[in-house]
């Protein structure tokens, strides 16, 4: 079950890393672009990131059609999850370049980047609701 936070004025979820990728698979994809849309609104919130969330969905949704804008918005994506890491001074962060190459890993097999994601989150989530 996910858990709430109050992190700079907006509530955000901590929520299981496992549970993320399961509900996608189950949902058959339809959670996975639900979770994308809720993070990115989550990051532009509640960590000030420059983001547009409903931009971000196309991107990964319709941007197939162009081929290139899934990798770049994913990319994008990890970039905003370790700047907003770094803005909360957390020790360990994000890696983009592992974030893309399980992207495209989940292209082939299933979404593990679901999995990274969502753990990469959750440690901000609880840094930034720990502190004042």
């Amino acid at each position: 079950m996910a858990e709430t936070l109050r992190v700079g004025g907006t509530d955000v979820k901590t929520r299981s890393p496992f549970g993320v990728f399961v509900l996608a698979l189950v949902t058959l994809g339809i959670y996975y672009f639900v979770w994308y849309y809720k993070v990115n609104r989550e990051l532009r919130d509640a960590a000030n990131i420059n983001t547009s969330p409903v931009m971000a969905v196309l991107a990964i949704t319709i941007g197939w059609i162009i081929i290139v804008p899934p990798f770049v918005s994913w990319y994008r994506t990890f970039k905003r999850i370790q700047q907003a890491q770094q803005a909360a001074h957390l020790t360990s962060e994000a890696n983009p370049i592992l974030g893309f190459i399980l992207y495209v890993v989940a292209l082939y097999f299933l979404p593990v980047e679901l999995l990274y994601a969502q753990d990469e989150l959750n440690k901000l989530w609880r840094a930034r609701s720990a502190s004042p």
